[in-house]
């Protein structure tokens, strides 16, 4: 590990300080499975493992959110707190190295939901600011909850609203789940009986049948998939396949998506779109435009702030607000941040607690200071 912060690492603490946050420090060393299990694809496969004496999968911290909130619960601390950090995290990249410094706010606990998102923006961009004056910076913002709200009024049934809310934030997954949404793949794999019982939607008789199978074959339900996931599985694919989208339905989805507006006139395209489209999108649209709101009075320069439909980050634990920063004309984001609202429950908050946050990527920032000089 190296021991070399970067040069503008006191300036983000005091900006942290003067933002009324806490600061906290967490274990480089924390237990694997909350990532493997809430992270995503693309962390999954980057992070670095090992294990502890007792067979415990551990890893060293990919990113800082989740030990935070894990760390949150084990306090018992109470809510609203905001949490703020500045360490090194561990993981492969495409570029750059496997070691970084990154620094951010995690806001936990604040239910007016509108103002702390708009609040979490205002903290990215103030610190981004305050580490390369002069420079333009530009917001991409998305949405998980407008996403899953056009998909819920278009009348998609639960399994297809949750592969395409799963694929939200990566164009290649989205554009194949879009494919076979067009154009349903067939299914000719299944036997007689197997195909019988999936489109019969017979839970209990399939399984009872792959557990008959696996009998046979001397396969043992210990180690993999219980014949009655196996089933379900199955006949979930099978519901996927038997849904195709109108024409009319279809053309609204991808409409929808090409939406690509300054952040000010978002609100207006897409109120004009649900209605052109015949649809409601009841709370989520209210909420988004509370937020837009919220944003502008931030004094955050809204010629610079983009709401993108189609935008999202591939971290499965978002669940609304996601958002990028970049300078002007650069390639690759300089910080990125959303709200978790789901989070905290999945690793074992007893109780919901509301959360949004951001990070920064401090050595993208220090090789745009680079260029400055």
């Amino acid at each position: 590990m190296t021991s070399r912060y970067p040069a503008i690492a006191a300036d983000i603490a005091s900006l942290f300080a003067a933002r009324n946050t806490h600061a906290v420090e967490v274990a480089v060393l924390q237990p694997a499975d909350p990532f493997l299990d809430m992270a995503g694809e693309d962390l999954r496969r980057r992070i670095f493992l090992t294990e502890s004496e007792t067979g415990k999968t551990l890893c060293l911290r990919p990113e800082f959110t989740i030990p935070v909130c894990l760390d949150h619960i084990a306090s018992q601390a109470g809510t609203p707190r905001r949490y703020s950090y500045l360490g090194e995290v561990f993981r492969q990249r495409r570029e750059g190295g496997n070691e970084f410094f990154q620094a951010g706010i995690e806001d936990l606990g604040d239910r007016d939901t509108p103002q702390a998102d708009a609040r979490s923006l205002a903290d990215a961009h103030a610190l981004l600011s305050l580490a390369l004056p002069g420079k333009t910076l530009n917001v991409t913002l998305g949405d998980q909850t407008i996403f899953e709200a056009v998909l819920a009024a278009l009348g998609l049934p639960r399994g297809w609203r949750m592969r395409l809310a799963r694929a939200f934030g990566s164009a290649a997954m989205l554009e194949a789940a879009l494919a076979d949404l067009a154009n349903p793949p067939r299914n000719g794999q299944l036997s007689g009986p197997v195909a019988a019982l999936v489109l019969g939607g017979d839970l209990d008789g399939l399984s009872a049948h792959i557990a008959g199978g696996m009998e046979e074959t001397g396969l043992s339900a210990s180690t993999g998939r219980s014949p009655s996931d196996i089933a379900r599985r199955l006949i979930e694919k099978a519901e996927l396949r038997s849904v195709r989208l109108s024409n009319e339905a279809f053309s609204a989805l991808r409409t929808f998506l090409a939406i690509d507006v300054p952040l000010d006139s978002a609100p207006q395209a897409l109120e004009s779109f649900a209605a052109g489209a015949g649809l409601s999108l009841g709370a989520a649209l209210d909420n988004f435009a509370a937020r837009a709101k919220a944003i502008e009075a931030h004094g955050l320069p809204a010629a610079t702030i983009h709401y993108d439909a189609a935008f999202g980050r591939p971290l499965d634990y978002y669940t609304g607000l996601v958002f990028e920063v970049a300078v002007e004309n650069g390639e690759r984001p300089l910080a990125g941040g959303g709200r978790y609202d789901r989070l905290l429950t999945l690793l074992g908050a007893k109780t919901p607690i509301p959360g949004v946050g951001f990070s920064v990527w401090l050595d993208r920032i220090e090789a745009q200071r680079g260029t400055a000089k």
